[in-house]
């Protein structure tokens, strides 16, 4: 029972992630304000997605001002979740 509420736990840890890369890239399609609240937000998502996000944009550079960087990130989590479960099931 041990390994199956492990693993439970980080598919959705891993599911919240990428909710977070999803929420983080609409964000940056939004002009968003310099102070208060809101700003406090994008400024921590931004903070735990940029790292993350950033590994893959040293091998993948913006292609005609698209940024497919979070498509991979994406993937690649989904690739170690499966991965993961794998082992631990």
């Amino acid at each position: 029972m041990g390994s199956l509420s492990v693993a439970y736990f980080l598919m959705r840890l891993m599911d919240f992630y990428q909710i977070l890369i999803v929420v983080w890239c609409i964000l940056s399609w939004l002009p968003v304000p310099r102070e208060g609240i809101l700003a406090d937000l994008v400024g921590a998502i931004d903070a735990l997605v940029s790292p993350y996000i950033n590994l893959f944009r040293r091998f993948i550079p913006p292609f005609g001002g698209l940024d497919f960087t979070p498509i991979l990130a994406m993937l690649v989590l989904q690739v170690a979740e499966r991965a993961i479960i794998g082992i631990l099931l």
